[in-house]
């Protein structure tokens, strides 16, 4: 058995972590949970990302040293981390001597092996403040999508990679003057020149270590598109300084230099630290990441690695995940929505609850929306309602009945009716049915899918429970019910072996209540007759719906809001989100805080169908088309979209398609072109789980057509316009084949509408 390597993507110092940032660390915790109990030789490291922009940024805004906020914020993700039971063999930290040793180790390689160029760009320069911009102290209107405060690396509302010279009107995020361009000198990794072996690599990689779909199809476009030489030096002071003459003021970027944090941080661990990150035939590493970094770590990291010329432990299956949004919107760290670590620690809901819940639903193959109601109506009907009541049952009638001890169950039943010993044999046959496939989903960190599997598990124990009634078969077939209690109490064992990964702290529970610990994969079936009970403990207390109103009247609006409602006073800046407490300013429109998400969407968007009626090459952008459409308004003048749609529709296949547009959306510039709303596509799976772009149309409908959301069919048509911010921040999805807002369905006609392909997925 190969030795296995662990990392999660590293978590930025700059603020709390909120529930979509947990996911990850998370997730890595019950893959190396998993492999101890298996038996294999794991490792399990991950750290706070220090270095860069982000930090430098946070640091100034808060009038502090760099340092002095990551000492903060380190201290605090590790509590919370430890408050999660999240079992790393090492959560370290980047800004340390052996980052600056690796990194410099790696760069000097790669430049002595001629993968590294030079450059004089013209960067971004703000005169008030007498200093180059790094790419996060810039902010404009996106390029793609029209999102009028994307960063200048990534747009926030798209997830599109940017340059800050590519941004709309850019302006200085420290100052808020107009930046000029200056020229200044940099350093690239030639990721063309490494290509070759990057491609050689990922042939065999992919396939062996079986990649996400999403991963390969997002990496195959990267190299489809044409890799370019990539930046690795910034113009900033806290870093990894540069090793190289005439580049002493500059620090390596922190996309370069931060996954060789995951190395430094073994280094920090163990001196040993090469026989885990320098020997490829016996350590596989598995990387969880969100989908927005996998580029990083499909792409820019391994070419680091390849370049240097040494023997790396690479890539070898990578576990990634969609988004987790909140309630109507979505998380941010940056506008302090939603839940935060600190913020479930405060509830006085256990920690496994919160895992149960971020596990059950893990976003995997598309987004999740989390909210109030499902966390509740989850967590009572599956975690209590099923394994809670099963382990509860079980033990409870044992101890009651049975003396405390399990029976050995071998006596004939008198009843052939009973649960005799083929039914017994039947049972079991099916528990082990079951473990195997939950095993073999964990062994590919399928971790949702193995999660779900458990409770059929649970499912299983509960309605054999009540098919069999034992409090009848006690007294009328004791044989029957000896046996029946010796094989749900085995069960019982065995999902607390399975429950480790998951729920630690109800494992052990369920361990101490058989009297037996240090339990692991190899003792799922082993007997128990004989062994005597601890009096039965309850693993979970019902959640109290009064409880959850609380939470989430608690929890709504940002961070700073919620302290300024705890002060009394009025937060800084809420009046430009509305003041309502939601994400996006919904209430700028004139939306109330209280609404659910399905009245607030039918007050403030209009969709409309239209009939695209000529589709054109946008002569400024590859990928870009723009459309003609009968909106059904009896305009002279066509209106005129600009979608992202070449590369999944030719203009043939789009002409005369009858789409469904955002029609009150304001008008943004696209690459020159102003683009007066957008249509509709829903992204996700096609029936051979391949990823696509699934153009929503309504063939029966009419330009002009209203989409309506079912219950508030009779709303009034929205007068003002929306922002593109504020029309993400009311999720559209698919789900069984059906468009929804919320709880609700979206109408055509009347009838709900259906996109041709994708039947999960979100809507965009």
């Amino acid at each position: 058995m190969k030795k296995r390597l662990i990392t999660s993507a590293l978590p930025y110092v700059n603020n709390i972590p909120h529930l979509g940032n947990l996911i990850q660390v998370l997730s890595a915790d019950v893959f190396a949970r998993f492999c101890r109990s298996r038996g294999y030789e794991t490792l399990y490291v991950c750290g706070s990302d220090e270095n860069g922009t982000a930090t430098e940024t946070r640091a100034l805004e808060e009038g502090v040293t760099p340092q002095e906020l990551c000492d903060r914020y380190h201290k605090i993700h590790t509590e919370i981390y430890q408050w999660f039971n999240i079992s790393f063999d090492r959560y370290g930290r980047t800004a340390t001597p052996q980052q600056t040793e690796i990194t410099q180790d790696i760069f000097l390689k790669a430049y002595e092996n001629g993968y590294i160029t030079e450059h004089t760009i013209q960067q971004l320069y703000s005169e008030k403040s007498d200093m180059f911009l790094a790419d996060r102290y810039v902010y404009g209107e996106c390029p793609h999508c029209g999102y009028d405060r994307a960063r200048g690396d990534q747009c926030e509302s798209c997830g599109k990679l940017l340059e800050p010279t590519e941004l709309i009107g850019p302006r200085s995020m420290l100052d808020d003057s107009v930046p000029v361009l200056k020229d200044t000198r940099h350093l690239y990794l030639n990721l063309p020149g490494v290509l070759p072996k990057l491609q050689a690599w990922m042939d065999t990689a992919a396939k062996k270590g079986r990649w996400a779909n999403n991963a390969v199809k997002m990496t195959e476009a990267w190299i489809r598109d044409g890799l370019k030489e990539r930046a690795i030096t910034r113009d900033l002071k806290w870093g990894v300084p540069v090793p190289l003459e005439g580049f002493e003021k500059k620090v390596f970027y922190v996309w370069f230099d931060a996954p060789i944090g995951y190395i430094s941080i073994t280094a920090g661990l163990t001196d040993d630290w090469q026989s885990w990150w320098k020997n490829p035939d016996e350590v596989e590493l598995f990387q969880f990441i969100g989908k927005d970094n996998i580029p990083f770590h499909t792409v820019i990291f391994p070419c680091s690695l390849l370049a240097s010329g040494d023997s790396w432990t690479m890539l070898h299956h990578m576990s990634s995940s969609e988004y987790l949004n909140y309630e109507a919107g979505k998380f941010s760290k940056s506008q302090g929505i939603g839940v935060f670590g600190t913020d479930a620690q405060d509830t006085g809901i256990p920690s496994d609850v919160w895992r149960f819940y971020l596990y059950y639903n893990r976003p995997e193959s598309s987004d999740y929306m989390f909210t109030w109601d499902d966390f509740l109506n989850k967590v009572n009907g599956e975690l209590i309602g099923n394994f809670s009541n099963l382990v509860n049952r079980t033990m409870t009638f044992l101890y009651k009945n049975f003396d405390a001890t399990v029976p050995s169950g071998d006596e004939p039943s008198a009843d052939a009716g009973g649960y005799t010993a083929e039914r017994s044999a039947e049972f079991q046959v099916e528990v082990r049915r079951l473990q195997q496939e939950l095993t073999e989903k964990l062994e590919w960190a399928e971790i949702r899918d193995a999660y779900r599997m458990f409770f059929q598990l649970c499912d299983l124990g509960n309605r054999t429970f009540q098919a069999n009634e034992p409090w009848k078969s006690r007294k009328e077939d004791p044989a029957s019910a000896e046996r029946l209690m010796r094989d749900l109490v085995m069960l019982v064992r065995d999902l607390g072996i399975l429950a480790e990964p998951f729920t630690p702290d109800a494992s052990q529970r369920i361990a101490a209540m058989l009297g037996q610990s240090g339990l692991s994969w190899e003792n799922l079936g082993d007997p128990l007759a004989g062994t005597r009970i601890a009096e039965p403990e309850i693993l979970f207390r019902t959640l109290d719906p009064k409880l959850i109103g609380e939470l989430r009247e608690r929890f709504s609006g940002s961070q700073k809001e919620r302290a300024a409602a705890a002060a009394g006073v009025a937060a800084g800046g809420a009046g430009e989100a509305g003041a309502t407490g939601k994400a996006g300013g919904a209430g700028e429109a004139g939306a109330e805080p209280e609404l659910p998400v399905e009245q607030r969407f039918a007050q403030l968007v209009d969709l409309r169908v239209a009939e695209i009626t000529k589709v054109e090459q946008h002569p400024e952008a590859d990928k870009l088309y723009i459309e003609e459409l009968d909106d059904g308004s009896g305009s002279e003048e066509p209106r005129i979209i600009v979608s992202g749609l070449k590369g999944h529709y030719t203009p043939e296949e789009l002409q005369g398609q009858k789409i469904i547009l955002v029609n009150n959306l304001k008008a943004a510039k696209l690459r020159g072109v102003k683009s007066h709303g957008m249509l509709l596509a829903a992204d996700g799976p096609n029936p051979d789980g391949e990823a696509v772009v699934d153009v929503v149309v309504c063939p029966d409908a009419s330009p002009g057509d209203r989409i309506l959301v079912e219950g508030f069919e009779d709303a009034a048509v929205p007068e003002k316009k929306l922002k593109i911010d504020q029309f993400f921040d009311l999720p559209i999805r698919v789900e069984d084949g059906v468009l929804m807002v919320g709880n609700a369905r979206l109408l055509s006609g009347g009838n709900p509408i259906t996109p041709r392909v994708v039947k999960t997925g979100e809507v965009g």
